[in-house]
């Protein structure tokens, strides 16, 4: 059985010494201690010295008193008062201030108003000094042949006024000229539905090789063009000077090869 704390301690002793009464009281070593309580050596040492400086934070120490002090009867509340080890005291919370809505927007709006007269104080004053220079001028014209004074003089008292003939010579209207007129193509391709072409000068180069697409037209100057394929022939509506030309004599599995004269007229390819 455990020793009460008033038979084993003086109350006039540190907690270290009581611990170490109560301890050899129960006949326990240091090495009991600590393997009841799980704990190193050195920290029961440094419990029964008060070396707290060896323990760290003083809610480990707190901690470590309390499991000591209840190993071997001991009230707790005296090992921590003789210890002399402050509690943790909870961080103190500083409520704060609340400010309603409200007055929120109330600050807000007096500080948006403050600013409003503020610019207009400064704003004012600066166009009142320059609208005079921006106020249109009224000004009064007259005829350069009108003598000094006759102006506000009733007309009967004026006399007869010179009439002075313009210098300048008057510019002659000349008639619009009319729009020169714009050749028509001397060959015009017109497509109905796709068509692949391949269209070559007189000296063999290709001037297009391309796919046609449904309504398009493609023309040339007389002599621009020395050679023609047509793919899908069927589709494509073949005009020389204006006029329809018969291509039938040029087609093979709906294909169409001809040569262009210098004139337009058109003959079979290899001719």
């Amino acid at each position: 059985m455990m020793p009460s704390d008033h038979n084993t301690t003086d109350a006039n002793h540190g907690c270290g010494q009581r611990l170490r009464t109560a301890r050899e009281a129960a006949g326990l070593s240091i090495q009991d201690v600590a393997s009841r309580l799980k704990m190193p050596v050195r920290v029961v040492e440094s419990l029964e010295a008060e070396d707290w400086s060896r323990l760290g934070a003083p809610v480990f120490i707190r901690g470590q008193l309390r499991s000591y002090g209840r190993l071997l009867g001991l009230a707790t509340s005296t090992v921590h008062a003789a210890s002399g080890v402050e509690p943790v005291r909870p961080v103190e919370l500083k409520p704060r201030t609340y400010v309603p809505r409200m007055r929120i927007i109330a600050e807000q709006s007096a500080r948006r108003l403050v600013y409003v007269v503020i610019t207009a104080a400064i704003a004012l004053p600066v166009w009142l000094a320059t609208r005079p220079h921006l106020a249109p001028q009224d000004t009064v014209s007259g005829s350069l042949d009108v003598p000094v004074g006759a102006v506000g003089e009733p007309e009967a008292s004026r006399g007869p006024t010179a009439l002075v003939a313009s210098m300048a010579p008057v510019p002659q209207r000349t008639a619009p000229q009319a729009a020169p007129a714009v050749a028509a193509p001397a060959l015009e391709f017109e497509l109905s539905d796709d068509s692949w072409v391949e269209i070559s000068a007189p000296d063999g180069r290709v001037l297009e090789q391309t796919l046609l697409r449904a309504g398009e037209i493609r023309g040339f100057a007389a002599g621009e063009v020395g050679a023609v394929v047509l793919g899908n022939a069927d589709a494509v509506d073949v005009r020389a000077n204006g006029e329809t030309q018969d291509i039938s004599p040029y087609l093979r599995a709906n294909v169409a090869r001809f040569t262009v004269s210098s004139d337009g007229s058109l003959a079979p390819a290899g001719h």
